[in-house]
């Protein structure tokens, strides 16, 4: 009986464990797909303004958004100078309390033509 105690409050501990990754994956799954959303959609209609910016998605997750020109290596910087401009943006999707606040970041590269100031990915 004793035994069967034993292994039952372990199997119980592992159980809860199981449960505790599975809800932390789910909050990592649901701020990427804020992510996604967020890059996928920023500067498609509006110019893109380097700075920084910061928001909420909802009462849980929160955003700041980082944009700063990027320059490429020597090499791919000569191929297209004079056609695009690229910029940086690096997201970062904050959730839980301030005393365990969770980070996830995510970082795209953006073109912008200088002649159209069409924004593209």
């Amino acid at each position: 009986m004793l035994i069967l105690a034993v292994a039952f409050t372990a199997l119980m501990e592992l159980a809860g464990g199981s449960m505790n990754l599975t809800a932390r994956a789910a909050e990592r799954s649901q701020a990427a797909l804020w992510a996604r959303s967020m890059l996928d959609g920023a500067y498609v209609i509006d110019p893109i303004k380097p700075g920084q910016s910061e928001g909420r998605f909802d009462d849980r997750y929160r955003w700041r958004l980082a944009v700063t020109p990027w320059t490429p290596p020597d090499a791919a910087r000569d191929a297209n100078q004079g056609m695009l401009r690229l910029y940086r943006l690096d997201l970062d999707v904050m959730w839980g309390p301030s005393a365990h606040e969770r980070v996830a970041h995510f970082s795209t590269l953006r073109a912008v033509g200088r002649t159209y100031g069409a924004a593209g990915s």
